[in-house]
């Protein structure tokens, strides 16, 4: 049986990612982290003093990268931009800060989303992001769209941020999340939207592991019909 397709959408600090890979693991699927190939781009054009509104230059830079992941048996998944493992230096807050902006132009969008879609067309792809289920991967098997408050994504991030050693405010981590969730549905090209036939999972009180049961579930009914058509 041809192994389906799952998208996974939602706002910042949803939980997308954490849930993803579980739920990818669980499966014996390939998790691939949308927002990190973004925010390797974001990482490659701050280091190269590159302007972050020349859409042009953009582009271009992209181009000529390679943006890929490996996941040793046991291991987090590590993310390379060319022979460059930079894991940790996407998730600085410089990155976070510029990434939004830097994922709102098109042509930087059409050529993330052709690579995309050309991992996921074997199927077996748990794939998370902003725009999955409506331009990505339109006719998956299974959307869920993860939401949570603001309030409560900020405090994730500070929790994180903390265990890093990083020092920031959850009062400022707040304000970046809502910032940050306009900017991401306000934006012309893919929007911040959830799929007409997503499901939709508030995840604001939930453990990651429960998320992870209710997504099984959700696969699991869904896979029936697949294997009657069989």
């Amino acid at each position: 049986m041809k192994k389906m397709n799952i998208a996974i959408d939602g706002p910042a600090s949803a939980g997308k990612s954490t849930i993803a890979k579980k739920v990818a693991e669980k499966l014996g699927y390939i998790y691939l982290d949308t927002g990190a190939m973004y925010r390797a781009l974001t990482y490659a054009a701050l280091s190269t003093g590159g302007d972050l509104h020349d859409e042009e230059a953009l582009h271009k830079l992209l181009q000529g990268i390679r943006i890929t992941f490996s996941t040793a048996e046991n291991e987090m998944q590590r993310v390379y931009l060319n022979e460059e493992d930079v894991t940790e230096a996407i998730r600085s807050e410089q990155v976070t800060q510029n990434v939004s902006l830097i994922s709102s132009y098109a042509k930087v969008r059409e050529e993330m989303v052709a690579r995309q879609k050309s991992i996921a067309r074997s199927g077996g792809v748990v794939m998370d992001g902003r725009d999955i289920g409506t331009v990505v991967l339109p006719d998956a098997e299974v959307k869920i769209f993860m939401t949570a408050t603001a309030e409560e994504r900020a405090l994730r991030r500070y929790k994180e941020n903390t265990a890093k050693g990083m020092i920031t405010s959850l009062e400022e981590l707040t304000e970046d999340m809502k910032r940050r969730d306009h900017l991401d549905s306000t934006r012309t090209i893919s929007p911040l939207k959830k799929a007409d036939d997503a499901i939709v999972l508030d995840s604001t009180h939930l453990e990651i592991d429960e998320v992870v049961k209710r997504i099984l579930g959700i696969i699991e009914a869904n896979l029936k019909p697949l294997q009657t058509l069989d």
